[in-house]
């Protein structure tokens, strides 16, 4: 595998991001960049995360910058009577961020929805996605593209029933947080409730706008 990138967090960022996520709802949506489709690409530049460092700062940070990124998408501001086409969409989202600990549960860093709508199934699907870039290592994005898709392939390749199959998922949304000189996973972020792609994506514009 080709070197990854390895992300410093920008200084001074905590209050500028508090402020921001304030004011969110009442701004314009951001287009969020898609993620490539070709797996060696994926592999490349859009797998993983991989930290200089990860603490509960820099989990509060990037969670609170892509609620920022979203918040637009879930929220028509009051006496609005001509939102945007992405506010009028409406879609919520559950963002969570994790450490990697699995007992007797993961250790919730950040989580929060991003408005009005979302149900107990979107949790459902945050737990699916941590599961998997936890077993595997890597994002459900590119599993979801390794295997283009195709659930019962990806069950037949673990040879895994499918009970057990169910607590995995293979859309995108979950990506794997490294941190240099350490090895395995130490962290996941998951986002819930957009495409597949745009759950995906917008990590990593949380990322490239508060780390460097």
């Amino acid at each position: 595998m080709a070197s990854q990138k390895v992300w410093k967090r920008r200084p001074g960022l905590e209050l500028k991001v508090a402020q921001t996520c304030v004011t969110a709802q009442y701004l314009a949506a951001k287009p969020i960049t898609l993620p490539p489709t070709d797996v060696e690409t994926i592999k490349t530049t859009s797998d993983r995360i991989t930290l200089s460092s990860f603490t509960p700062s820099d989990a509060w940070t990037l969670g609170h910058i892509i609620y920022s990124l979203l918040s637009p998408l879930a929220t028509t501001p009051a006496g609005d009577q001509s939102p945007t086409p992405a506010q009028a969409v409406s879609q919520p989202c559950v963002i969570s961020i994790s450490t990697c600990n699995i007992f007797p549960t993961p250790q919730i860093l950040f989580q929060c929805v991003t408005g009005p709508g979302t149900t107990t199934d979107h949790q459902t699907w945050v737990e699916r996605k941590r599961r998997a870039v936890l077993r595997w290592g890597c994002s459900t994005y590119l599993l979801g593209r390794k295997f283009e898709g195709d659930e019962e392939r990806f069950r037949k390749i673990f040879a895994m029933g499918e009970d057990d199959a169910g607590r995995y998922c293979i859309h995108g949304g979950g990506v794997p947080i490294y941190v240099e000189g350490v090895e395995g996973v130490v962290g996941v972020v998951v986002v819930s409730g957009l495409s597949q792609e745009m759950d995906h994506g917008v990590v990593f514009d949380a990322l490239r706008e508060g780390w460097e």
